[in-house]
């Protein structure tokens, strides 16, 4: 028990104050302890139930004719009716530094000053009596007449108090800074109120009697009457009623400065203008939220509002419907030029916080171009969508001149605070109304264009396929000595199209540089002719005559699925990676030289008669020929167009542009704009992926599967794949192009780096898509190569090729066959050298020299080898590796220099001998193991003479005394 403490008895019904008192005093302590304390502050005293906050809060509030009666509650709230924190608020609802009125007040207190002394001097003498301060305070310093705070009578100053019902609270230390300030205003503002109690039509002559003080003096004091009658403040009881008379004296006030403006401004007297306009602004009451009268009714005065009739929006339109902006330009040039008359008085004239040039601006763009330019777009609706868009972005930048000229106007006055976004936000509140729906027709229209284009490219390759009708005439990759170069010489003309300008305000011939609108089709044809071969130089040009678009539009439409090949795991671009590099990469001669730019750049497809005097042109390239003889490759060689690519781009540049108008919008608005201008280029991918590229290359792939050697006897080539890599070399060019197009047009709207951006995603499908294609081609075009090697093989193979009778003369070369061979692969090869990258280079070489090593392997095994055979197979394997070894693929040279060792086993007269070279596992690398190698001895013409021996030395068998079956 003697753990635990004896229970403190609680009173719990208290008796007395002084038990309340205490229990008060006992719970003030708790709560102490328990909350921070704050200097100069006591947030949690109590003064009754409240604390003294709350109380403080009251008193701010209350009526200053009734602060005397919350004062004699009790001590403690008189000693609080002079806390700072009261007087504060009562001082900052005059708003005196802020409207800069302390002037007004000193006016005030000499004017008084010197009616007093007039008074006095009229009085009889009386004698100096000395006055004891009363409880006032500073009131006797300027002269307090009793009844001049109404019934305010005391404020108790420096008691010290102390209740039974509270704790202990010490007041906040009175700032004099604040309470002196506004006894003063009070006392000067009170002296007005008689003047308020007059008939309403003399209160403003009672007001300011002759002689009367400056228009803005007046206008400051019955600001200061305003708030001094405000709610805010409460100075009188009757207050409401003095408020209401004041209201109607200022209506007067402001009614009478607004025809003395009217008058000035009819003189063109800008100084009585001004100060009638500092007036009004001074007592006009913000806080109301409507429109400053004076500036409106200035600006709805101006006569440009009531000229609309003189300009017709529909003479901006042809006889034939199309869109000229001439009539627009003149219409702006009149806003313009109001503006400029009207816009540099309103600067001088009006404060430059009432903004009244952006009022006027803002009426003049919504009544004045608004309206001219609604029945404009409705009549651009009528006749077309691609009229609508171009109207819709011409109008608005035609009405953006407003921006700039107000941006110019406002900077003449250095205190002006109008901001360029202002002046812009202006017109865009002006011009949301027609937002919508050009955003969407921008995307609809961009859809039609290119479902047209594509449309009317299929419909030509499909009429060229029905008739057989040849390609037209152009220049081709695969025609120069150097890809490469051509492609960067075909990218920086793009480059060079790409930054033309695209004029957005349509104006007839004869005006301004650019006047006259690129339209769709006019853009391409200017684009194409800028991609004309013959623009780009180089030696060797004579006599050659090319087709004047640059490119053919042809193309062919697939739907099988690419076939999923060793090509897509070794081949794969990836990123931004492109399937030729377009780098310093030369093409090399067989020397080894590589090629200069005084070199012909490209070989054309058609030769015409050479000029006389003018030396012939030869052809370099032994693939230009079956280039140009193959009838099937003037019909797949084009199945991807660059005219058709370019088109797209120029139509895709055409609404984005546009739509690039619109760019800076804000707001909901703004974050349409730039959907937009992403879902246009996003657009453009998808038809070039789906409609162009994919279709091509899909056609393509499936003309390589069908290709068939015996039907092309006249031809040593696989014109399938020559039309392939044309088409690689297209397809990249046309990627180089979009990548060009993003960098220099998209790439300023989006963050490149957001992989979740529906640009960067799409763009990156693109990528893919091509990745693919190419991989499914080259797979299919590597086996139409090597069927048709099998081909040329077998064909050119005579029978005794390698059993020649043993008379016949030996000539140690190549067969016809194996030079055949070579030569087929060395121009396929060659058509890739110095254009694509390594990594793509090295898989294709090894690729075709596996699956030759196949192809002679089984070619081997089909024939019968004799001994001067043999050496004749040797010199085919050794004109095998000598090419090989020109493709510098390490693992495949060395696959031929053990098939070149194998060619061994057909010269080797000994049996045992050759018993011993089959044998031998480490003469071949592990390449062929001593069972392929018996495959291959197998088919030497002595065969049947040299198997027992072979077989007895390799196996130590002998059927004669091992089988007992014999």
């Amino acid at each position: 028990m003697d753990k635990f403490s004896t229970l403190e008895p609680v009173r719990l019904y208290a008796t007395s104050g002084s038990a309340d008192a205490a229990v008060g005093t006992r719970l003030y302590q708790r709560n102490s302890q328990r909350l921070p304390k704050q200097p100069d502050r006591a947030v949690f005293q109590l003064i009754g139930h409240l604390p003294v906050d709350v109380h403080i809060l009251i008193l701010t509030h209350l009526a200053i004719c009734d602060l005397p009666a919350y004062a004699l509650t009790c001590r403690a709230l008189a000693t609080l009716v002079n806390d700072a924190r009261v007087w504060e608020a009562r001082w900052n609802a005059f708003r005196i530094e802020e409207h800069n009125l302390e002037d007004v007040l000193s006016s005030i207190e000499e004017k008084m000053k010197a009616q007093n002394a007039a008074l006095q001097g009229q009085a009889p003498p009386t004698l100096a009596v000395d006055i004891v301060d009363d409880d006032f305070g500073e009131f006797a310093d300027v002269g307090a007449q009793p009844g001049e705070l109404g019934d305010f009578v005391g404020v108790f100053e420096g008691t010290s108090i102390t209740s039974p019902r509270s704790p202990v609270y010490t007041a906040v230390s009175l700032n004099a800074s604040h309470r002196t300030p506004y006894i003063r205003a009070h006392r000067l503002l009170k002296s007005f109120v008689p003047a308020l109690s007059v008939a309403p039509h003399a209160v403003l002559s009672a007001l300011f009697p002759v002689p009367s003080p400056p228009l803005r003096q007046q206008a400051h004091i019955l600001r200061l009457l305003s708030i001094f009658l405000s709610p805010r403040v409460k100075p009188l009881r009757k207050w409401e009623t003095l408020s209401a008379s004041l209201k109607a004296a200022i209506d007067r006030f402001e009614d009478g400065l607004l025809t003395a403006f009217d008058i000035a401004d009819s003189q063109g007297n800008e100084s009585d203008m001004k100060e009638a306009a500092e007036a009004s602004w001074d007592v006009w009451d913000r806080l109301k939220g409507d429109t400053w009268e004076l500036g409106r009714l200035w600006a709805e005065k101006r006569e440009i509002f009531y000229e609309q009739s003189k300009w017709k929006p529909l003479d901006n339109f042809t006889a034939d419907g199309r869109l000229f902006f001439d009539a627009m330009d003149s219409f702006m040039s009149g806003v313009i030029d109001a503006l400029r008359e009207h816009g540099p008085r309103a600067i001088r004239v009006f404060p430059p916080k009432t903004n009244v040039l952006l009022t006027f601006a803002d009426r003049l763009a919504t009544d004045v171009v608004g309206e001219y330019i609604s029945p404009l777009l409705t009549r651009a609706r009528e006749i077309g969508n691609e009229i609508f868009l171009k109207a819709t972005a011409a109008s608005f930048n035609e009405a953006w001149r407003m921006v700039n000229t107000v941006v110019q106007i406002a900077h003449s006055r250095s205190d002006s605070n109008i901001s360029r976004a202002q002046a812009e936000d202006v017109l865009y509140r002006m011009f949301e109304p027609n937002m919508d729906e050009y955003l969407d027709e921008e995307v609809e229209f961009v859809k039609l264009r290119f479902e047209t284009i594509c449309q009317r490219w299929e419909s030509q390759l499909s009429r060229r396929t029905s008739t057989g009708t040849a390609a037209p005439d152009h220049v081709r990759f695969l025609g120069s000595q150097n890809p490469a170069q051509v492609k960067r010489t075909v990218l920086a003309s793009f480059a060079d199209v790409l930054l033309l300008p695209v004029a957005i305000v349509p104006r007839t011939f004869g005006k301004a540089v650019g006047a006259a609108f690129t339209t769709g089709s006019t853009a391409a044809v200017q684009g194409i002719s800028m991609l004309n071969p013959q623009r780009w130089g180089g030696n060797g040009m004579n006599g050659i005559s090319h087709s004047s678009r640059g490119f053919g539009r042809l193309g062919v439409q697939a739907e099988d699925e690419n076939e999923k090949s060793w090509y897509s795991q070794k081949f794969s671009k990836g990123g931004d990676e492109t399937i030729f590099e377009i780098g310093d990469l030369e093409a090399d001669s067989e020397d080894g030289e590589k090629n200069t730019p005084s070199e012909r750049s490209f070989v054309p497809s058609t030769v015409s008669s050479p000029a006389p005097g003018d030396a012939p042109v030869v052809d370099t390239l032994p693939a230009s020929n079956a280039l140009t003889t193959s009838p099937e490759y003037q019909q797949l060689d084009l199945l991807l167009s660059l005219d058709v690519a370019l088109e797209l781009i120029h139509a895709d540049r055409e609404s984005l542009k546009r739509a690039e108008t619109f760019s800076d919008y804000p707001g909901q608005y703004g974050h349409r704009v730039r959907d937009t201008i992403e879902e246009i280029f996003v657009l453009l991918l998808q038809t070039l992926t789906d409609r162009h590229i994919r279709s091509g290359f899909e056609s393509a792939t499936q003309r390589m599967k069908s290709y068939r050697p015996a039907e092309h006897e006249e031809s040593r080539s696989v014109a399938p794949l020559l039309q392939f890599f044309e088409l690689v070399h297209i397809g990249d060019t046309i990627q180089s192009m979009v990548q060009v197009y993003f960098d220099k047009e998209l790439a300023p709207h989006i963050d490149r780096t957001d992989f979740l951006n529906s640009v960067v995603r799409e763009k990156k499908r693109f990528e893919d898509a091509l990745d693919d294609c190419v991989a499914a081609g080259l797979n299919a075009g590597t086996d139409a190569l090597m069927n048709q090697i099998e081909h040329i093989i077998v064909k050119l193979t005579k029978l005794r090729e390698y059993y020649p009778p043993e008379d016949a003369p030996m000539e140690l070369g190549p067969t016809q066959g194996c030079m055949e061979v070579i030569q087929c692969l060395k121009m396929h090869c060659q058509l890739l050298k110095g254009s694509t990258s390594k990594e793509v280079l090295e898989v294709f070489y090894q690729e075709i020299g596996i699956r030759l090593i196949a192809i002679l392997q089984k070619h081997l095994k089909r024939q019968i080898i004799s001994l001067n055979g043999g050496f004749q197979v040797i010199a085919d394997l050794n004109a095998y590796h000598s090419f090989i070894s020109t493709l510098k693929v390490s693992n495949i040279t060395a696959e031929f220099s053990y098939l070149k060792m194998l060619g061994h086993v057909f010269i080797v007269e000994d049996a045992k001998d050759l018993a011993q070279i089959v044998r031998d596992v480490t003469r071949y690398g592990g390449a062929y193991r001593p069972e392929d190698v018996y495959e291959f001895i197998q088919r030497r013409a002595d065969w049947k003479k040299i198997e027992k021996t072979v077989d007895k030395t390799m196996y130590n068998l002998s059927f004669k005394d091992d089988c007992t079956v014999c």
